[in-house]
């Protein structure tokens, strides 16, 4: 897939540029060991024009992942997303995938960054599972150690994790990977955070070894609106095999059904679950169709 073209723009440190007349120095610290932090967004065509999802909460986040791992954050939030609306509106862009990125400048030294830049860009992207039922492996990987790295933080070097355990996972036949934590317990996708439901009730995994998910925080706020007891735990590889259904949710991922995890298969009804249903909740809420946000 090609994320750009001729004339795509992209936003560099205040300015708006042509992608194809960008560059990057080759000793920065974020191309060399994976310095720098980054956030997903999605922006949505609705009846009253273009909306970016939760934009103050994915640029909190985004500065929280910068003082987590000590790379300063210069910037005004509220200019960030102002910019973000520009750089939709000169690509052309209604239903488009956002991706800011906090790099570090030239250093080849293991300490704090001389300097940082933003970039933001943007394109046309799907939902990054399809709309198909997914199928699951889980992982030879495991989470990173919390004590290794700060769990909570969106950082560049941290998804070097993801792609290996993707890879793998692909390679086998499979969709998309499933990690456990160092001491055995479900953790998350690759790139997504996972609910399963059991009895009428969700269950997903408790903080401190997952990345606590924008879209996770959504699926909970959801749950409150549509009466849906939703609980967080430790899970376990037990706790999958007795599962009634379970789904995937992240940014990219949206709302994803999961259809087997090894072989373990759900029930083949994805509309009978808890999870369509917040499926369809949650679409109807970022394309503003029904607005929840008022009672959440």
């Amino acid at each position: 897939m090609k994320y750009y073209n001729s004339n795509t723009i992209i936003y560099l440190d205040g300015q708006f540029e042509k992608a194809v007349n960008s560059s990057t120095d080759l000793y920065g610290q974020s191309l060399h060991y994976g310095y720098a932090a980054f956030e997903g967004i999605r922006a949505y065509k609705t009846h009253n024009g273009n909306r970016i999802f939760k934009a103050a909460a994915h640029f909190d986040r985004l500065e929280r992942s910068c003082q987590l791992a000590n790379i300063p954050f210069p910037w005004d939030k509220q200019e960030l997303i102002a910019a973000t609306y520009k750089l939709l509106q000169l690509n052309k862009l209604k239903d488009a995938y956002i991706r800011p990125l906090v790099f570090c400048h030239p250093n080849m030294k293991l300490n704090e960054p001389s300097g940082v830049s933003i970039l933001i860009c943007a394109w046309e992207w799907d939902a990054y599972s399809g709309n198909k039922l997914l199928k699951l492996t889980v992982s030879d990987y495991e989470r990173p150690n919390p004590k290794s790295t700060p769990m909570e933080a969106k950082l560049s070097g941290n998804y070097v994790n993801s792609i290996l355990a993707t890879t793998a996972a692909n390679i086998k036949g499979y969709d998309e990977a499933l990690l456990l934590d160092m001491h055995g317990f479900v953790a998350e996708a690759s790139g997504a955070n996972i609910f399963l439901e059991k009895d009428g009730k969700l269950y997903t995994p408790s903080l401190g070894n997952i990345l606590p998910g924008i879209t996770r925080a959504t699926v909970k706020e959801l749950c409150t609106v549509l009466d849906i007891e939703c609980i967080e735990k430790k899970l376990t590889i037990e706790d999958l095999k007795n599962a009634d259904s379970a789904f995937l949710c992240g940014t990219a991922t949206e709302i994803a059904g999961i259809a087997s995890i090894d072989d373990i298969v759900y029930r083949p009804l994805w509309r009978e679950s808890l999870g369509y249903t917040i499926q369809r909740a949650y679409k109807n809420l970022v394309l503003e169709k029904v607005n929840y946000e008022v009672i959440i």
